[in-house]
């Protein structure tokens, strides 16, 4: 059973001890300390917002949430099954003092999670979750006179509303996508995507849509993260079935990717080249990505004359860094777009509708579309240390041994060679160095990243 508490949110498996997992003490214990963090941080705003992925353990949690966020003296709008982009956009529209969303997104089926916004519908700053941490540590939470209990309210609008306000965006264009009358199949891993997002495609004129595990039933039919290896169902449906395209999201609807219409995969890190090419074309501006996103965006960015820039791995680094850039697209190599003319949040759906109206628009297959962007390959390892070695020192030997390079420290060691890098990362919980590489090949990617294990290794053996 696993419990991980971060800045962030809590999330772990279903099951188990106290302390141990996310039990149901846990889940009141995290709830009420994030109620406290909020009526302390605006005493005047006692409006919280709540919804949750379909996932099986889902009703359980959010009902032990929303009761004791009242509880605690904060009145709750339950939007039940819904989105994590879609409580991001309601959370300021309701002028509420923040959110939780219910989901441990690309986790398998045991896993659940509470992540955590502001007033603005973004995660919650560093400083402020360790503030959190220590209210739930010290358990400095009071539960208010039943006289003041919080109320509740289900609110299933939002559904629309969101749907609405992504159609309202000047470069969706529903008449470009309805007349291109796209064949399309989507994938949603039985989670609340199965909703959303054939909603979202009536809402943009899309008429042929074939559903696969869209039944909201939390029973995932396959791994639930959006990477190839877990997509053969659609991938074989395509390839028996003439499409126009595949469309695929996590549980919780942050993470898109694609599928061409010969079934092979449009690729995970190309969701976010594909939408900011696209939206370069019409606006001139920046683009941000974290350290181990492909190598793409900044061509594609600097070929539009805006500049690229590389946050720590992260959501709410991204979003930091984009917003001090300017940037006017940004998001994760995962599949997560984000588009702060909506919001700033990764919104797959806010991703299918720029996408589609850059496929309509262009004219062009889908695979045709990811053949003109640089082929870049990316390979992920990671070398395991004994707890004993100081993973700060070898990083710092590293990062000395190719000091003529281009090094970046934002987040680790990332180190810029010609037309590849490679970024090492420190684990959080153990003594690993997880090794991202990057080339125009999968086979220099990963002598890339062998060369750099060999020279960790060189500088452990010395440490011994």
């Amino acid at each position: 059973m696993t419990l991980i508490k971060s800045i962030s949110g809590i999330r772990g498996t279903i099951g188990g001890k106290p302390g141990d997992s996310l039990s149901p003490i846990d889940v009141v214990k995290f709830t009420a300390a994030y109620g406290t963090w909020l009526k302390k941080s605006n005493p005047k705003n006692l409006k919280v917002v709540v919804g949750r992925d379909a996932r099986l353990s889902g009703d359980m949690v959010s009902k032990l949430v929303c009761s004791t966020l009242q509880s605690v003296g904060l009145n709750v709008i339950d939007l039940g099954l819904s989105t994590t982009p879609t409580v991001e956009v309601a959370v300021p529209a309701e002028a509420a003092a923040g959110g939780i969303i219910l989901t441990a997104s690309h986790n398998p089926i045991q896993w659940n999670a509470l992540k955590l916004l502001n007033s603005d519908g973004e995660f919650i700053s560093g400083k402020d979750g360790e503030t959190l941490l220590q209210i739930a540590e010290d358990e400095a939470f009071d539960f208010v006179d039943v006289r003041k209990l919080g109320t509740y309210t289900q609110d299933d609008t939002w559904l629309q509303k969101h749907i609405d306000q992504i159609l309202a965006l000047p470069l969706v264009d529903k008449e470009a996508v309805a007349a291109r009358n796209f064949k399309v199949i989507i994938d949603c891993v039985n989670s609340s995507g199965g909703i959303f997002v054939p909603a979202l495609l009536d809402a943009l004129g899309v008429t042929q849509i074939t559903k696969l595990h869209c039944e909201p039933t939390g029973n995932f039919a396959h791994n639930p993260e959006p990477v190839p290896e877990n997509l053969t169902d659609i991938i074989k449906d395509i390839q028996k079935t003439k499409y126009d395209l595949g469309i695929v999201v996590d549980p919780d609807v942050d993470r898109l990717c694609f599928i061409c219409e010969d079934g092979s995969p449009f690729g995970e890190e190309y969701t976010l080249v594909s939408v900011a090419d696209y939206v370069l074309q019409n606006q001139k501006g920046n683009t941000v990505s974290n350290l181990s996103s492909t190598r793409a965006l900044r061509d594609v960015t600097e070929k539009a004359g805006g500049k690229y820039y590389a946050s720590a791995v992260g959501e709410v680094n991204v979003v930091s860094l984009m917003k001090s850039s300017k940037a006017i697209i940004g998001g994760e190599g995962n599949g997560g777009i984000i588009y702060p003319e909506s919001h700033y949040g990764r919104d797959a759906l806010v991703g299918i509708a720029l996408f589609l109206t850059y496929l309509a628009k262009s004219g062009k297959r889908i695979s045709v579309l990811r053949k003109g962007y640089p082929e870049y390959y990316i390979s992920k390892n990671k070398i395991e240390l004994t707890p004993d070695i100081n993973v700060d020192e070898v990083l710092e030997a590293v990062k000395k041994k190719y000091s003529k390079n281009p090094v970046s420290t934002i987040d680790g060691v990332k180190i810029d060679f010609d037309h590849e890098w490679v970024h090492l990362r420190k684990s959080n919980t153990e003594p690993i160095i997880r090794i991202y590489s990057e080339s125009d090949s999968m086979t220099k990617a990963e002598n890339l990243a062998k060369k750099i294990m060999s020279d960790i290794k060189e500088v452990v053996a010395t440490k011994i």
